[in-house]
């Protein structure tokens, strides 16, 4: 059975990979922008494509003709895509519309992640059924590739997700984690906010949850995320305590001190009830995490 990965070369997509070739019923091809930038290079195809480019999503469908479309690739910067929007519509609602209408030749099984950016925070954490209402050109670029999905005539399955950490090779961009980690190693000051909440998530867990809702075939959307509501701030000195690393050098502000171009909801995070009931995913805690992502960094 072939399985379409894009975005490979991210984090999400750096995950998936090793956990869909454990699995031998699978065939992984794996698509991302420029050379291949995983370790790891046996047993699954890798395809360079920039899916922006018309046709370019049809091609790679029609040469492998997959029967399950994992979608992961997106423009995630959040104020990237506030400065940049026709580039953030670009990547996030016209490549989804290119595969989908690719996908719909073939009739494969489409998974797409999203994002608790989909909400405004007012609420939080909200489960799957509760109104979306974006604040920032991010979350409604991902509503309007939501809506594509969900009208599409694919049998379908969204995961949104929520503040990724986890451990990348050759990422381009650090997370929470590495970013705390990094910075209090070299004694660096850092400003962390403490008025936002989220349920950060652990990339295995997220690579584990969409493994779940493929094997089931599940469909509808799914919370795949952490199940503890946490501040950035609370992330950065439970980070710093975990590595032994001076709380000194980070400094408690509030949101509204930042003059960032994109604005954030205060609260979000997700319920994952109907995830741990329907396809038996269980996230790890926040200490669990940590933990794995310290045994990652030191391989």
């Amino acid at each position: 059975m072939n399985v379409l990965i894009t975005g490979s070369n991210g984090l999400l997509g750096q995950h998936l990979i090793p956990l869909f070739l454990q699995d031998k019923q699978f065939n992984v091809i794996a698509t991302g922008r420029g050379p291949n930038r995983i370790p790891e290079r046996d047993n699954y195809i890798y395809e360079a494509a920039n899916l922006r480019t018309p046709g370019a999503a049809a091609n790679l469908i029609d040469k492998y003709k997959p029967e399950i479309i994992i979608h992961c690739a997106a423009m995630t910067q959040v104020d990237e895509c506030e400065k940049n929007k026709d580039a953030c519509w670009d990547m996030n609602v016209g490549v989804t519309r290119y595969l989908v209408q690719a996908a719909e030749k073939v009739n494969a099984y489409f998974l797409f992640i999203s994002t608790d950016f989909v909400f405004d925070g007012l609420k939080g954490p909200y489960t799957e059924e509760d109104l979306v209402n974006p604040i920032n050109y991010y979350g409604t670029s991902k509503v309007a590739a939501e809506r594509i999905v969900h009208n599409s005539k694919l049998t379908w399955a969204i995961a949104r997700t929520v503040l990724v950490y986890g451990v990348a090779t050759d990422a381009q961009r650090s997370n929470m984690i590495t970013w705390v980690k990094n910075n209090l190693q070299q004694q660096k000051k850092i400003k962390v906010v403490d008025d936002q909440f989220r349920t950060p998530t652990l990339c295995q867990d997220l690579a584990i949850g969409c493994k779940l809702i493929v094997d089931k075939k599940a469909t509808g959307i799914f919370n795949i995320s952490g199940n503890e509501t946490l501040s950035p701030y609370d992330m950065a000195i439970k980070t710093a305590d975990y590595f032994n690393l001076d709380t000194n050098f980070i400094e408690k502000i509030s949101s509204k001190s930042l003059s960032q171009p994109a604005a954030r909801p205060a609260k979000t995070g997700l319920v994952t009830e109907k995830a741990e009931k329907e396809l038996g995913y269980n996230p790890h805690t926040f200490a669990e995490g940590l933990e794995i992502v310290a045994g990652e960094l030191n391989r």
